[in-house]
């Protein structure tokens, strides 16, 4: 063992000193002009970086990504939808599973581990009546990145409306809400905003506004517009994750003032350096359409993929990212996100050439 511990997972993430020293503070009142006007910049900076209407608004919920996920799901769609949905691996799947919880009509698009959605693939779901489509723009459990251009343009074409969960790829890859003519784009605090786990935030558009508004939501908490309204003073319907909500303010002041661009030229430097060094080892990349946030690898010398996240974790005081499920042995991934730079990726492969040579 050497150094400090390093975190090279999908999220939580490993955090700038300055966001970190937020989240030791008293937590502050937050029904207060000032904490209010912190959230409208908040909503503002936000809406900016994801490139959203001029007209969309942002809901700040208290939760995980999943939860982000659910609100989105039973706010857009009734069983009066056709939903079509993207399932690529584990996050896909969830999604599917959220439609059977509240009987909205779906079909997937069921695809293999690390296979790209191609345009001729989506073709053949063209003209058949769907109204919606979920996607996870990244599927972080096999870390394939889709073609948003190509699927904006499929659900203009066919008038159905697009939520996207971009959780993994907010701020690792560039992100066009406008421009892909998404409706609903899903984001959420602990992946590339470094930030502590306990936020989500939803990006609506005007027709996302319209839906949540006609929705018969069977909740309390996970309505729209009831956020939706509060908003609009710089306020949460109820109790949110305050410290986060402070960190985030700072976090996107940082990212505006490095610039956009900047920030994802250098997460895709970090996954580019990754890479090529990766070359020189006994494994091969899951996917040829990979995000700029993670990598995912398949050891091509008999070991289980889940020994080498054993063996980082307890040798080496590295943390990769492990898979579940049909994946656990197959495929690990290393995260480009976070509070990290070449001098750690040197230590992670350091470390992972030394267990190759040991054979595990």
């Amino acid at each position: 063992m050497s150094g400090e511990r390093l975190n090279f997972a999908v999220g939580p993430v490993m955090m700038h000193e300055s966001i970190r020293s937020i989240g030791k503070e008293q937590i502050p009142y937050f029904r207060t002009p000032e904490f209010s006007g912190v959230m409208k910049e908040n909503e503002g900076m936000l809406k900016k970086i994801a490139g959203a209407p001029k007209e969309s608004r942002v809901v700040f919920l208290t939760g995980s990504g999943t939860a982000g996920m659910e609100m989105a799901v039973m706010n857009s769609f009734s069983q009066k939808d056709k939903v079509l949905v993207v399932n690529g691996g584990s996050f896909g799947e969830r999604f599917e599973k959220l439609c059977g919880i509240y009987k909205i009509p779906w079909e997937s698009i069921l695809l293999n581990p690390g296979e790209p959605l191609t345009k001729s693939c989506l073709e053949q779901y063209s003209g058949r009546g769907f109204t919606g489509m979920l996607i996870n723009m990244h599927e972080t459990s096999t870390g394939v990145l889709y073609d948003m251009g190509m699927i904006g343009d499929f659900c203009r074409s066919n008038h159905i409306f697009l939520v996207v969960d971009a959780i993994s790829a907010f701020l690792a890859d560039r992100v066009a809400m406008e421009e892909w003519g998404i409706g609903l784009l899903i984001l959420s605090s602990q992946k590339a905003l470094a930030l502590p786990p306990g936020m989500s935030f939803l990006v609506l558009g005007e027709k996302a506004m319209q839906r949540a508004g006609k929705a018969e939501v069977k909740s309390l908490y996970f309505r729209i517009t009831e956020y939706l309204k509060d908003g609009e003073c710089g306020q949460t319907p109820y109790t949110p994750a305050v410290s986060v909500l402070l960190q985030l303010n700072l976090r996107l002041k940082q990212v505006l003032e490095m610039g956009i661009e900047n920030e994802i030229r250098r997460v895709h430097g970090l996954s580019v350096y990754f890479r090529e060094n990766i070359k020189k080892m006994p494994f091969e990349m899951l996917t040829s359409s990979p995000s700029n946030a993670v990598t995912a690898l398949v050891p091509l010398t008999g070991a289980s993929a889940y020994q080498y996240f054993e063996k980082l974790d307890k040798e080496y005081d590295i943390w990769v990212c492990p898979n579940s499920g049909a994946l656990k042995d197959k495929v690990f991934r290393v995260g480009h996100i976070g509070e990290v730079g070449q001098k750690e990726y040197d230590r992670l492969l350091n470390a992972l050439h030394e267990i190759v040579e040991e054979g595990i």
